[in-house]
C-alpha cells in the first residue's frame, strides 16, 4: 500500500512519538472524545483504533456507528499520516522542532466512501501519504471492523504550509 517509501528507513525517536501521541490523543480534544488511539506510527503508514461506546452510536436501533465518527476518524488519521511524513522529511531537526511544524496543518478536501455499516465493538483505521509536496499533501485512508472487513475508505488533501 505504500506509494513513496523513504530513501532510507526512518525510525522516530521516543520523544517525537510521545509528543505526536500527546498532540493527537490529548491536545486534539475531539480525537479524545472519539477515543481515537494511535497503534502504529511509521513514516509510510499510521494506524489507529476506536473502541465502540454508546456516545458514538448514530442509529439507535442497530447500535451502528455514526457516519460522522467514521469521517472524522479518517480525516484525523489522514492528518496524522501527513504529520508522520513531515516528521520523517525533517529528521535533521530536533523532535520538538518537528512537532512545531504541525500548527498549520489543515484539511482542504475530504472524500469518504461508506461501504458497510459500522457495527462492532472496535474499529481499526489506517492512512498513508500518497504525495507530500511543499504546500499540499494527499492521503488515502481505510476504516475497518475488528474482523478486518473494510467499512469505509477515504481520500483527502491537506494544507501543510
Amino acid at each position: 500500500m505504500t506509494r513513496h517509501p523513504p530513501a532510507q528507513p526512518v525510525t522516530f525517536e521516543d520523544e517525537f512519538v510521545a509528543g505526536l501521541k500527546e498532540i493527537f490523543e490529548e491536545k486534539i480534544v475531539f480525537n479524545k472524545v472519539l477515543g481515537l488511539k494511535i497503534t502504529s506510527l511509521k513514516p509510510e503508514q499510521v494506524r489507529g483504533h476506536i473502541a465502540m461506546k454508546r456516545e458514538l452510536i448514530g442509529h439507535y436501533s442497530f447500535s451502528r456507528l455514526h457516519g460522522g465518527v467514521i469521517s472524522a476518524g479518517l480525516d484525523a488519521m489522514g492528518g496524522l499520516a501527513v504529520m508522520a511524513a513531515i516528521g520523517a522529511r525533517h529528521m535533521d531537526e530536533a523532535p520538538q522542532q518537528r512537532l512545531q511544524r504541525f500548527g498549520k496543518l489543515g484539511t482542504i478536501d475530504l472524500r469518504i466512501d461508506y461501504l458497510r455499516p459500522g457495527i462492532g465493538e472496535a474499529f481499526d483505521l489506517q492512512a498513508e501519504v500518497l504525495r507530500l509536496g511543499s504546500r499540499v499533501a494527499s492521503t488515502r485512508m481505510e476504516f475497518k471492523g475488528a474482523d478486518g472487513k473494510l467499512l469505509a475508505v477515504g481520500a483527502a488533501a491537506y494544507i501543510i504550509s
